[in-house]
């Protein structure tokens, strides 16, 4: 069985420089849980390792999609799980980083989604449909066909509400049906779940604050107006925080400073959502993120553990 470490979070906990140097320490590489980050082109507002972090370990599942095209759940589990055995046959140890429950969801519990595969027009259908009558309406009608599914999601959980209710109508199953038969199935991953936050939950705010300055001094306008001007309505990346909030801005609708207030506030409650994501794994350790070497310390001595108690 594959050892894996799985370092996950909310959004600017620092996930990323905890990974690069647990790399560093043990010879590791790092394969993207990011929904955002599997897009090309997309840098700065999806908060991509830069050129350099890149060029100190290998990297996957990070530039492998256009914007324009649609990427499923299923589409990540297939090649995520592809990438581990091929960092692992290497000689790498697996470190999978990211904030996206879905994701991390379909590498844990081995989700078997079947023979699906997308649907365009239902898709288009279902989006149509929430434009018409919300988000709030459609979790709504979620919990009617898979009140298990829907039990976690809020209104603004738009991504899994669709993929949830785009699995349903396409198979004709719910997607915890899926989810059910597939903890039933062994998986050829062992992971060790890393779980990090900050016991004062300001201090990750005010992160969250800083990196959204540094982003628009790093051009994060200038991205978001290409996401506004080139891409289809349909695209993912249309509907992703950081570049949304600022089509106000772009229609002349609100100012500038509005927009940023706007992005910091939907990433505070992105942040929030993904905490009571991931409070749903019991079996992670949690590490506490105020201090950023004595957090290393406590993943190390976790790895550490965990690779000698595997191992015999």
């Amino acid at each position: 069985m594959t050892r894996c470490i799985s370092i996950f979070g909310p959004t600017a906990s620092g996930k990323s420089a905890l990974a690069l140097r647990l790399a560093s320490d043990f010879h590791g590489a790092i394969i993207s849980a990011d929904s955002m980050q599997i897009y090309q082109s997309l840098d700065i507002g999806t908060a991509k390792p830069t050129p350099y972090e890149r060029a100190l370990c290998p990297h996957k599942m990070i530039d492998i999609c256009p914007p324009d095209r649609l990427f499923s759940v299923y589409d990540y589990q297939r090649l995520a799980k592809c990438a581990i055995c091929d960092v692992a046959k290497d000689g790498y140890l697996p470190i999978i980083v990211g904030g996206t429950g879905l994701y991390l969801d379909a590498l844990f519990f081995n989700t078997d989604f079947g023979d699906f595969q997308i649907n365009q027009e239902l898709r288009e259908s279902l989006r149509a449909k929430a434009s018409a009558v919300g988000y709030a309406a459609l979790l709504e009608e979620l919990r009617l066909v898979d009140p298990d599914c829907a039990a976690p999601l809020h209104p603004k959980d738009e991504k899994r509400i669709l993929r949830a209710l785009e699995v349903y109508y396409a198979t004709g199953k719910p997607l915890s049906f899926y989810q059910n038969q597939s903890h039933q199935i062994q998986s050829e991953f062992s992971f060790l779940k890393c779980r990090l936050n900050f016991q004062n939950r300001e201090q990750l705010y005010d992160r969250i604050h800083q990196r959204i300055d540094q982003m628009m001094e790093a051009g994060l306008l200038a991205e978001a107006n290409y996401v506004y001007e080139k891409l289809s309505p349909r695209a993912t990346a249309r509907q992703a925080i950081g570049y949304k909030e600022f089509f106000p801005y772009f229609e002349k609708n609100a100012s500038l400073t509005e927009c940023v207030d706007a992005l910091k506030t939907a990433t505070r409650h992105y942040a929030k959502r993904q905490i009571t994501w991931f409070r749903r794994y019991p079996d992670a350790t949690d590490i506490d993120m105020s201090d950023f070497e004595r957090a290393y310390t406590t993943l190390a001595r976790a790895v550490k553990d965990y690779l000698q108690e595997e191992s015999t």
